[in-house]
């Protein structure tokens, strides 16, 4: 499992991940730009660094990079999740703890994603996002 990203890593991952097609440096630096002030050379390097780790690949393009996401944020979430249960010394009690904390909506959103993964052929199975 990869460590969780930093904040800038995060802010630079979104952006590749709502885009959901390959991008440039400058793409990323004029969209983080209208949130902060921040250097084109910051955002090549943390482009280097997630290509480094693994988060992205790149295909080169003229003199620069396009920069494109290896997984989803989902993956990316569902494995964060993953290893925090796992390391739980009772992961039972970590899930009841953790559905405690979940909102009404987190719950229904739990519901659709265990009958998705129950598949048609369970008896009972309800239609996602109708909570029957």
């Amino acid at each position: 499992m990869p460590r969780p990203l930093g904040e800038l890593e995060d802010a630079v991952m979104t952006r590749v991940w709502k885009w959901n097609r390959p991008v440039t440096v400058r793409e990323v630096l004029e969209d983080l730009q209208q949130e902060r002030s921040i250097a084109y050379t910051t955002v090549m390097t943390v482009l280097d660094n997630l290509h480094q780790k693994g988060w992205v690949r790149r295909e080169a393009e003229g003199r620069a990079y396009r920069y494109e996401a290896v997984s989803t944020r989902a993956a990316y979430a569902a494995a964060l999740m993953n290893e925090a249960w796992s390391r739980s010394d009772n992961p039972a009690a970590a899930l009841v703890a953790f559905f405690g904390m979940m909102s009404a909506e987190q719950r229904e959103a739990l519901s659709d994603a265990m009958r998705i993964v129950q598949g048609p052929e369970n008896p009972g199975s309800a239609e996602p996002g109708t909570g029957r």
